[in-house]
């Protein structure tokens, strides 16, 4: 591991830290937070203080606890919403193309449909038919980039099933979970890890996009997305306030870009 850390290069260290501080606010949020998520402490919109170093929402909630809360929210959301799609979409993906003929017929002509249609007007269209509850959010998203990520690792592991020691281990008679898990996803490991980052940000803008728009992550749950759509009044009158969630969003993006850019440099093989 630290050797590891000693290769990494200042920009991918950035990431990292940034990754690390997130993670450990929304792990100890309760902790952390000065005040509870919904607790109104004071007037609405009060300026920033010693009490308040980020002032009070439109409710009077304190801005600081709500952002703190809102990082184990946003984060642990995409998380989990990331691990379903990738979990499903690579199985799929790998699925197909060590089976080929009708399966990958079917669930390729399954993905263009999915695909065809953009994402953010498919979630609005479900969401608007199943309700705007988190589980309900979590699923959705997850159906849909369940078929980018299958087509990922189609397109991998068909690099990797015509190879020989594929077809020695069929010759042996090894089942398709054997050769889906030993023999497969080890050779196409590197890959998923370094399309996992770069969904996870795609997610993550995606549920602050849907909680902006009123219809992901439900009020009172503190969300990045939702705190600046409900402090939005404030830049008319020259406070920063609500940029600090959209900063925050476009931070940790930017850092899990860098640690994701520096894992494709490192499986690549090449030099500096």
């Amino acid at each position: 591991m630290k050797s590891l850390l000693k290769s990494a290069p200042p920009s991918a260290i950035f990431g990292m830290v940034v990754l690390a501080i997130v993670a450990f606010t929304g792990i100890f949020a309760p902790i952390v937070a000065p005040y509870g998520e919904t607790q109104v402490v004071g007037d609405a919109y009060l300026p920033w203080s010693a009490a308040h170093p980020l002032g009070t929402d439109n409710l009077g909630r304190d801005m600081l606890s709500r952002m703190v809360f809102g990082a184990r929210n946003t984060v642990g959301l995409a998380l989990l919403t990331t691990a379903i799609s990738f979990s499903v979409g690579s199985t799929l993906g790998m699925l197909a193309a060590l089976k080929g003929g009708w399966l990958d017929e079917v669930l390729s002509r399954l993905v263009d449909v999915l695909m065809a249609v953009p994402p953010l007007i498919l979630a609005l269209m479900l969401l608007a038919i199943v309700g705007p509850s988190i589980p309900n959010m979590v699923g959705v998203i997850a159906v849909i980039y369940v078929a980018p990520v299958y087509r990922l690792s189609r397109a991998a592991a068909m690099n990797v099933v015509g190879l020989d020691f594929v077809e020695a281990a069929r010759l042996r008679g090894e089942r398709t979970p054997w050769l889906l898990r030993r023999e497969i996803l080890p050779n196409i490991w590197s890959t998923l890890i370094a399309e996992f980052g770069v969904r996870f940000c795609f997610v993550f803008l995606f549920i602050a996009a849907l909680s902006f728009l009123g219809i992901g992550i439900q009020p009172p749950t503190a969300d990045w997305g939702s705190m600046v759509k409900e402090n939005a009044t404030l830049i008319s009158f020259g406070d920063i306030t609500p940029l600090i969630p959209a900063a925050a969003i476009a931070l940790l993006t930017v850092a899990i870009n860098l640690i994701v850019d520096w894992m494709l440099h490192r499986a690549s093989g090449l030099k500096s």
